[in-house]
């Protein structure tokens, strides 16, 4: 007798789709739901706002006081043409940018030092804490003595701002800092480097992450507040010349740029975030 092989063909089932894995998953459906109802959301309160902003001009309030949406948008459009509105854009831009990194990379390492060290961080605590109780508008008359009226002034007043808010974030973080996981590395054979390297700061990264999204309009306002008081450029200029000529639309168009920059600027980070911690849940 002759044998009789049968093959069998096995069928292997099609990958689901994405719309599949969104019915199987009910939370990524619930995400999904959510970030329209929040989109959506902020979208409506927008246009009410602006709208309501629209009609309240001129009837209920002077349009001198408030300006409205429409001659805002104009006096936009005005700064575009008129080549001023990008120059101001891009000073503000790399003033605000070189003191938030000269202030954030001073403000962790400083952190950083006194998490190492407790002996450092009880001596010159109090020091620390009498600088941050300065009123840092009361210490522009000084750096324009100091530093004169250039581009160190703007950038050594905005790293001030953004120096306390990193340094703090950093020091909290690194006190947080489990201290067994450095004595079993320590014990490993771990030089102190290594503790600091491989457990602290990657502990502290959190921390440091919130200090300086907190401290990116900072930045910002620094730079911006040291051009009112001592530059003929930049949106701080572009702010406080139209204030003087009383041009109210130019005013709030101006800080309409400097809103959109903060924002910018902070989404940015946001994303750099996002990406050095990819290791942590999505919570959005």
């Amino acid at each position: 007798m002759t044998g009789t092989t049968v093959k069998r063909t096995v069928v292997e089932p099609p990958s689901p789709t994405v719309d599949e894995v969104f019915l199987v998953d009910p939370s990524i459906t619930a995400r999904r739901r959510q970030r329209i109802i929040v989109a959506v959301s902020r979208l409506a309160l927008a246009v009410l706002g602006l709208l309501a902003w629209e009609l309240t001009s001129g009837r209920l309030v002077s349009d001198f006081w408030i300006s409205r949406p429409s001659a805002i948008g104009e006096a936009l459009v005005r700064f575009a043409l008129d080549g001023q509105l990008l120059p101001a854009v891009w000073v503000t831009l790399i003033e605000t940018a070189v003191g938030f990194a000269a202030g954030a990379s001073l403000g962790i390492l400083v952190g950083l030092l006194f998490g190492v060290s407790p002996l450092v961080a009880r001596v010159l605590d109090p020091f620390l804490t009498a600088l941050n109780s300065i009123p840092r508008v009361a210490l522009i008359p000084l750096f324009i003595l100091w530093f004169g009226i250039g581009f160190e002034t703007k950038v050594i007043f905005a790293a001030t701002l953004v120096f306390f808010p990193v340094f703090m974030n950093t020091f909290a973080g690194a006190r947080d800092v489990d201290r067994d996981l450095i004595d079993v590395i320590r014990v490993m054979g771990a030089s102190r480097v290594d503790a600091v390297r491989r457990v602290l700061v990657p502990s502290a990264l959190v921390w440091v992450f919130a200090g300086l999204r907190m401290s990116v309009p900072f930045a910002l306002i620094g730079a911006v507040i040291a051009e009112m008081f001592t530059s003929d450029e930049g949106l701080g200029y572009l702010i406080a010349i139209t204030a003087n000529q009383y041009d109210t639309a130019g005013s709030f168009a101006s800080l309409l740029v400097t809103t959109m920059l903060g924002l910018a600027l902070t989404w940015g980070l946001t994303q750099l975030e996002r990406r050095t911690l990819r290791w942590r849940p999505n919570t959005d």
